[in-house]
C-alpha cells in the first residue's frame, strides 16, 4: 500500500507500529532459525567428511579381503557365491524435523545384511569380504543420508535469508517510513489548526475592538 494512500489517523498509526513490532520479533526468530541451521548443516558436514574418511578405509579393507579370497579361493569360486548370495532388501526411509526441515533417515532395521555364510557354508576368507562390504553398504547409506539432509538445510538456510532480508531491508523500513508519513500529516494537521485559531483569535479581537469603537461613540 503506497503511503498516500494511508490514512493518517492515530488507529492507524498504532496498528502500523504493532505491524512493525511483529516484523521484527518474526526477524528475530528467522535470524535464530537460520543460526540452528547452520549449526546443524556445519554438525552434518563434519559428520560426513567422517564417514567418507571411514568409507576409504573400509573400501581398501574390502578390495584387500577380496584379493585374498581370490587368491586363496579362486576367481570361479567367487563368482559362483557371488550369483548365490541372497539380495539387499528395500530400504525404509524415515524423516527427521530439524527447524521445520524434513530430512531423511535411514532406519537401520530394515538394513538386512548379506549373511548365508551358514548356508553356503564358505570359507573364511570369503565370508570376511561379505562382511566388508556390508559395513561399506551401510556407510555409504549413511553419506546418502547425510548428504540429502545437508542439501536440504542449505536450500532452507537460503529461502530463511530471503525472508530475514525482505523483512529487514523491505518492510521494516516501509512501515517505518508510512510512521513518519502519519507523523508528519499530524504536524501539518497541527500547524494548520494553530494557524487557523489565530486567524479566528484575530478576527474575534477585531469585531471585539469594533465593537467596542461603536459604544464608545455612541
Amino acid at each position: 500500500m503506497a503511503i498516500e494512500n494511508v490514512r493518517p489517523t492515530r488507529l492507524e498509526l498504532l496498528r502500523t507500529r504493532r505491524r512493525i513490532q511483529v516484523a521484527k520479533r518474526g526477524l528475530n526468530l528467522l535470524k535464530l532459525k537460520r543460526t540452528a541451521l547452520i549449526q546443524e548443516f556445519f554438525a552434518l558436514s563434519r559428520q560426513a567428511r567422517e564417514l567418507r574418511g571411514d568409507l576409504q578405509r573400509k573400501v581398501a579393507r574390502g578390495y584387500g579381503s577380496i584379493r585374498m579370497a581370490e587368491m586363496l579361493e579362486g576367481p570361479v569360486r567367487l563368482e559362483n557365491v557371488a550369483m548365490l548370495l541372497p539380495q539387499i532388501h528395500p530400504i525404509r526411509v524415515a524423516t527427521k524435523n530439524v527447524m521445520g526441515v524434513k530430512t531423511p533417515r535411514v532406519d537401520g532395521s530394515a538394513y538386512v545384511p548379506l549373511g548365508g555364510s551358514e548356508l553356503l557354508d564358505l570359507p573364511t576368507s570369503i565370508d570376511e569380504s561379505i562382511r566388508h562390504f556390508q559395513g561399506i553398504y551401510q556407510v555409504v547409506l549413511n553419506i546418502a543420508e547425510k548428504e540429502n539432509a545437508m542439501r536440504r538445510l542449505l536450500k532452507e538456510i537460503e529461502r530463511t535469508k530471503r525472508r530475514a532480508n525482505a523483512i529487514e531491508n523491505v518492510l521494516v523500513p516501509r512501515l517505518e517510513n508510512t510512521v513518519r508519513y502519519i507523523k508528519f500529516r499530524f504536524d501539518e494537521m497541527e500547524r494548520d489548526s494553530f494557524s487557523m485559531l489565530k486567524s479566528v483569535k484575530r478576527k474575534i479581537e477585531r469585531e471585539a475592538a469594533a465593537a467596542e469603537g461603536a459604544a464608545v461613540a455612541a
